[in-house]
């Protein structure tokens, strides 16, 4: 028998999983490319011309760390918000920085509140720091403030996590909504409120930037709108005291260089990020056009993927994400109760979504066993 370093109590508990499988691996594993990649949410439209120029153009310079400080980034994107330099902070996309936010307010045994199905990488990082999830269901395909809300009270919970508009649905929730549940939530409860797919919601989604408040972290990111998921580039606004304590446990140099090169050149083309949202509109539509032409029910999205609708259960679905795999198209699905009767198709280039059109009805047929 191997004798082996002992790991702490809490990492040995842990199952070894991890909350995706990427393309990749899939690819390895049926040693075949995928035909259409509208799986992860990423941006098949990518970075803007003038960002890859500017990133070229840095490539030589990558012998150098990067500026620890952030400092070029942090500028630009508090110039583009409107708010100080102070309110920002800068990390290794979304998901980097929740890492960092449940290490600030998490102990072991520590209840933190989300939804049943929301965004599984959150709840990965509440496991690894020891915290109880305490999950509420989706209402009507929407994630439930009235619940979120109750659950926060009734647990005391230090920590909340809300997203939107919404991943894996796609829904979301107007303004003055979002504006009365931070109204109603306790002073002493931080709310992460993930708006990784604000840019393509209408703008009667993103309330007013309000960074006097102590308790709410509003997250947005590179990866989705701007095309720039492979750089790992995230940021939180809020109080300036709360973004201070990152500076405490951040990695200073884990931001890479070429990341912030990037980030600042892409908030500096606005005009290419338009046309992005504009593309992501357009593809909607056709995935929704696709899905009702199979007798299927498109839900209303504000992202830049559509959830479809498939009329049954989760077995049922899943068979119709296999068939699909199987079919050369990467697809992924919701799979919390009540949501698992569904499939999520990001938008692609107008190649992917044909190949999704002519495949679906097989994949379809095939799930019902036809």
């Amino acid at each position: 028998m191997t004798t082996r370093p002992a790991l702490t109590p809490l990492i040995a508990a842990l199952p070894a999983t991890v909350p995706f499988v990427g393309p990749e691996a899939q690819e390895r594993s049926r040693a075949a490319k995928f035909r259409a990649r509208i799986g992860a949410n990423e941006s098949s439209f990518g970075p803007s011309p003038s960002v890859v120029a500017a990133m070229a153009a840095a490539a030589r310079d990558m012998w150098m760390y990067c500026d620890p400080d952030n400092h070029e980034l942090k500028s630009a994107l508090a110039a583009h918000l409107g708010v100080g330099y102070d309110n920002v902070v800068v990390g290794e996309g979304i998901d980097g920085l929740l890492n960092l936010v449940v290490r600030m307010y998490v102990q072991p045994g520590t209840p933190v509140v989300t939804s049943l199905g929301a965004y599984p990488t959150f709840n990965f990082h509440v496991a690894g720091f020891g915290g109880r999830l305490v999950s509420v269901p989706f209402e009507d395909d929407r994630e439930s403030l009235s619940a979120l809300l109750d659950a926060v009270r009734r647990e005391r919970a230090p920590l909340i996590y809300l997203s939107n508009p919404d991943n894996p649905m796609g829904t979301w929730w107007e303004t003055p909504e979002i504006l009365r549940f931070v109204e109603a939530l306790p002073e002493t409860t931080m709310l992460i409120l993930d708006e990784a797919y604000g840019e393509t919601a209408p703008a009667s989604a993103l309330p007013p930037l309000d960074v006097s408040r102590p308790n709410v972290l509003r997250m947005r990111t590179f990866s989705k709108a701007y095309g720039l998921a492979g750089i790992r580039c995230g940021y939180a606004i809020g109080e300036a005291g709360t973004i201070r304590e990152f500076e405490k446990i951040r990695n200073h140099y884990g931001v890479n260089r070429m990341a912030l090169i990037a980030g600042a050149a892409a908030l500096a083309d606005q005009a290419y990020l338009e046309g992005v949202v504009a593309k992501v509109a357009t593809g909607r539509d056709r995935i929704a056009a696709i899905a009702r032409a199979n007798g299927l029910t498109p839900v209303p999205s504000a992202t830049n993927f559509v959830t479809i609708d498939c009329g049954e259960d989760g077995a049922f679905a899943l068979k119709v994400l296999q068939h699909l795999l199987s079919r050369d198209v990467f697809i992924r699905k919701p799979m919390a109760p009540g949501l698992d009767r569904c499939i999520r198709v990001s938008v692609g280039l107008d190649h992917e979504l044909t190949v999704f059109e002519e495949e679906l009805p097989g994949a379809l047929a095939a799930a019902r066993g036809k």
